[in-house]
C-alpha cells in the first residue's frame, strides 16, 4: 500500500527537479529576489551604527544571501513551487495590496540611494526651550482653515509632482514638497513696518505672498497643515523658520531619494539634506524661504523654541 504512494511522491519530485546548470541559475536568481526585501524590512528596522562605509549593511546583506542559499539548495526540488509561491505573493500584492513588485523596487532604490547619500543630521532639540514670542498671534495666523489658504495649498498638489513613481504610496510627503515649491516660488521678502512686529494671517499672505520670515513661516505651516500634513515653527532668536514632520529614519530615507532623484533634483544636486531629530526621534525636515529645496541648509542653526502644530 505504501509503495505506490512513495513511487508518486519520487515521480512528482523528479517532474519538479530542475536539470543543472539551470537549478544553480535559478536559486540564484530566487535568492536576490528573496534578500532585496528581506534585507530591506531588516534594514529599515534595525538601528543604525554608522560603521564606515557602511560595512555594517553589507556585512548583513552577504549573511542574508549566504544564508537564503544554503536553504535554497536544500530545497531545490520543489524549486519550481518556491518560485512560483513567490512570484504569486508579489503579483497578489501589486494587484491587491500594499505591497508588489514595484513597491520593492522603490524601497530597494531608496534604500541603496540613501545609503550612498547620508543626509545631514543636526543636533536632537527639546521642544519649547523658551517661552515662543508672539505665540498666540502666532497660532491664530495660521489660519488652515480658510477658504483661500486650503484652495490654494490643493491648487500646488495638483500643479506639481503627480506622476512622480511612488506619488500613490508617499502622496502626503509629495504634496507637501508640492506645496513648498509653490510658496518657494512666490515668495517676496518684505520687511514689517518700521519699529513695528506684523503678524500676517496666512490667508492674508496668500494673496500677495510678500512678508517677512514669519510671514513665510506662517503661510507654509498653514498650507502643509491643510493638506494633511504636520509642520512647525523654529524659533532662533532673529529668525522664525518652518520644518515639516518627516517620521522616522526610514521616511527620512524616502524624502531623501524623493527629493534628489526625482522631485528637486537640479537644486539639490551636490547638496545634502538638512533636518532635525526631536525627543522623540521624529525627523523634520528644514522648509524656509532661504532653501531651493526641502531640506536645504539652515539660515541659523541656532535653536531657542519649537511651536508644532497637530
Amino acid at each position: 500500500m505504501i509503495k505506490p504512494y512513495l513511487a508518486k511522491i519520487e515521480t512528482i519530485k523528479t517532474k519538479l527537479q530542475v536539470k543543472k546548470p539551470w537549478d544553480s541559475v535559478i536559486i540564484f536568481a530566487l535568492n536576490i529576489l528573496i534578500a532585496i526585501p528581506l534585507f530591506i524590512i531588516i534594514h529599515q528596522n534595525l538601528t543604525d551604527p554608522e560603521w564606515p562605509y557602511q560595512l555594517d549593511r553589507i556585512l548583513i546583506f552577504i549573511t542574508l544571501v549566504t544564508a537564503i542559499q544554503l536553504i535554497l539548495r536544500l530545497l531545490k526540488t520543489i524549486l519550481i513551487v518556491c518560485i512560483a509561491l513567490y512570484l504569486l505573493a508579489l503579483l497578489y500584492g501589486t494587484l491587491f495590496g500594499n505591497y508588489g513588485f514595484n513597491a520593492v523596487y522603490e524601497d530597494y532604490r531608496s534604500m541603496v540611494y540613501s545609503m550612498a547619500e547620508d543626509p545631514n543630521p543636526q543636533d536632537i532639540i527639546i521642544s519649547k526651550l523658551l517661552p515662543f514670542p508672539n505665540k498666540s498671534k502666532i497660532i491664530d495666523a495660521v489660519n488652515y482653515t480658510n477658504p483661500d489658504v486650503r484652495n490654494f495649498a490643493v491648487m500646488a498638489t495638483t500643479k506639481y509632482f503627480r506622476n512622480v513613481p511612488g506619488y500613490k504610496k508617499h502622496r502626503r510627503m509629495i504634496q507637501c514638497f508640492a506645496v513648498f515649491k509653490e510658496v518657494r516660488d512666490r515668495w517676496n521678502y518684505v520687511d514689517d513696518p518700521k519699529h513695528s512686529e506684523y503678524i500676517a494671517h496666512a490667508s492674508e499672505s496668500v494673496q500677495h505672498f510678500s512678508g517677512d520670515c514669519d510671514d513665510h513661516a506662517i503661510l507654509m505651516s498653514a498650507c502643509i497643515r491643510a493638506v494633511g500634513g504636520t509642520p512647525r515653527i523654529i524659533h532662533t532668536g532673529g529668525h522664525l523658520y518652518p520644518e515639516v514632520l518627516i517620521g522616522s529614519k526610514t521616511d527620512l530615507e524616502t524624502a531623501n531619494y524623493l527629493i534628489k532623484e526625482l522631485l528637486f533634483v537640479e537644486e539639490s544636486r551636490g547638496k545634502e539634506i538638512h533636518y532635525h531629530i526631536d525627543e522623540r526621534g521624529q525627523v523634520w525636515l528644514n522648509l524656509d524661504y532661504t532653501a531651493k529645496f526641502p531640506g536645504g541648509p539652515f539660515m541659523s542653526e541656532e535653536i531657542l523654541g519649537a511651536l508644532t502644530f497637530n
